[in-house]
């Protein structure tokens, strides 16, 4: 029992101490939905995003080597890419006419879920969690089968935990106005700029350079 009480209270303290960034992400994400960007989309971007990240983890677990930090870093310019889209877009996209949802019912499920949208927040996702990985591979080094499955269950439970209060925060009167006036405007640069932290951060600037030589 004690084991078990160990690896709960460890899973907890781990994933708060490594995704709490995520928050501020997820309330921009929420805040941005509309016919063409689901919740589910959201939701299902970052359960995507920390799966990749977990499976680059484990070979933390069967004592294989991690990916060095720099080639990791890279996924950094995915958030910037996506930003300068969304950007660039931004116009296109606010003078839409609404009422040009297409009904999906005759897709597959799989369907729905894996698209752009999925994609994009899962992106994202990752590279804001390139840094977890260097906490998760000791971390699941240290672990036994049996407490890594229980790290891995509470992971993923707190996943829907911090989607969840995202959502919940967009429906806060203030938040939810200041949203509403700024989200738009200000998740293109957020994106641009946890881009261009993650390449300072990682030393994957440094990498640029060397292969561009």
């Amino acid at each position: 029992m004690s084991v078990l009480v160990t690896a709960i209270n460890t899973g907890i303290a781990a994933f708060s101490a490594t995704n709490i960034d995520d928050m501020l992400l997820l309330t921009l994400f929420f805040s941005q939905v509309n016919a063409k960007f689901r919740r589910w989309h959201i939701i299902a971007g970052q359960y995507l995003g920390f799966t990749a990240l977990i499976v680059a983890s484990l070979p933390g677990f069967f004592g294989g080597l991690m990916i060095p930090r720099p080639w990791i870093g890279l996924f950094g310019i995915v958030p910037i890419v996506i930003g300068i889209r969304s950007l660039l877009k931004q116009e296109e996209e606010n003078s839409e006419v609404e009422g040009t949802e297409i009904t999906q019912s005759h897709h597959s499920l799989l369907t729905k879920f894996l698209n752009i949208q999925t994609y994009s927040v899962a992106a994202v996702t990752f590279a804001n969690g390139t840094d977890n990985i260097s906490i998760y591979v000791p971390l699941f080094a240290s672990s036994s089968p049996e407490s890594l499955l229980v790290i891995l269950t509470v992971f993923f439970m707190l996943v829907g935990c911090l989607c969840y209060a995202a959502y919940k925060l967009t429906h806060n009167r203030a938040i939810a106005d200041l949203l509403a006036s700024y989200g738009n405007h200000i998740m293109p640069f957020v994106l641009m700029g946890l881009g261009a932290f993650i390449l300072l951060d990682s030393g994957s600037l440094n990498l640029v350079n060397i292969l561009a030589l």
